[in-house]
């Protein structure tokens, strides 16, 4: 199993439940590829760096967890259709 971190950034304009529900389907997507969550990093809403969707604010959080090689792309693919994530990236930590 290797270690990997999702950085994910949520929209500003949707709701406190959107954002819990958004967060719960990622984390189910990320079980369901075999992998397991072991830690969720809530950073809060932060400024964006550059303007996303005429939003200059997000809310970020880091998932770490442990999977196959094959789950970041299977994360990936379910991530880009999610209409409340405006931005993603996938990375393998060291060992």
């Amino acid at each position: 199993m290797n270690k990997y971190e999702i950085a994910l950034v949520l929209s500003s304009r949707i709701d406190d439940e959107a954002r819990e529900a958004t967060l719960t389907r990622v984390k189910n997507r990320v079980e369901k590829s075999g992998s397991t969550v072991t830690d969720i990093d809530d950073k809060g809403k932060q400024r964006l760096a550059y303007e996303i969707q005429d939003m200059i604010e997000g809310y970020y959080y880091f998932l770490h967890f442990e999977g196959p090689e094959d789950a970041p792309a299977f994360i990936e693919r379910h991530l880009r259709i999610y209409e409340n994530v405006i931005r993603f990236l996938i990375v393998k930590q060291d060992a």
